[in-house]
């Protein structure tokens, strides 16, 4: 009964920062809200023993959109001065969003380390158990057609991120190798020979 207490609390939180990433206005806070969100998933996936896809899913997931969200910000050019005044009207939100995660992270190793049973669906497993070693096996046994689509998928999306990357605009400043390399110092340089001015 407690588990699945902390299954609903789990799964309230999770619906209400998926639902705050798409209702906020300020793109930092739903960069906030999605961070949570991927927390309480990793939560989640911890209480159904996969350890493995939860440290993931915080690795990679938090740290690829916290990495791109900053990347984003840097090139959009945004004002310093403007994001430090802007940082104590953000910081109740980041703190409430941390308060919550960390809440999460003890309720969940406090379960595990009281052993009490998780949840109903899978059973426990015995402690020689990897999931990460069935993860591997289902992955590229059952499903290995799904995975091969996927990564066929992910190639396309890079393929075209670069051509849309390259492709031509009017007003587009592109560098000329060939003709960098070309330059004679007559075309850039013109010595003038003046006289000595005298006060």
């Amino acid at each position: 009964m407690l588990v699945q207490a902390f299954f609903w609390w789990l799964a309230l939180v999770l619906l209400g920062s998926a639902l705050g990433v798409i209702t906020s206005r300020n793109p930092v806070f739903s960069a906030l809200y999605l961070v949570l969100a991927f927390v309480t998933s990793a939560m989640l996936w911890m209480l159904l023993e996969a350890e493995f896809l939860a440290i993931v899913l915080v690795l990679v997931y938090v740290g690829a959109v916290m990495v791109l969200f900053l990347f984003v910000i840097m090139m959009l050019d945004v004002n310093l001065d403007t994001v430090k005044e802007g940082f104590v009207r953000f910081a109740p939100v980041g703190a409430l969003v941390a308060i919550v995660m960390v809440a999460e992270l003890v309720t969940v190793f406090w379960v595990r380390s009281a052993g009490l049973p998780m949840l109903e669906n899978p059973p426990p497993h015995p402690a020689d158990y990897s999931n990460t070693e069935a993860l591997g096996a289902v992955l590229y046994t059952e499903h290995v057609y799904a995975f091969e689509l996927a990564a066929f998928i992910l190639l396309l999306a890079i393929i075209a991120a670069i051509v849309l990357t390259m492709r031509k605009r009017p007003g587009l400043k592109t560098q000329n190798i060939s003709a960098q390399v070309a330059v004679r110092r007559q075309d850039r340089v013109r010595l003038v020979s003046m006289d000595a001015e005298k006060d």
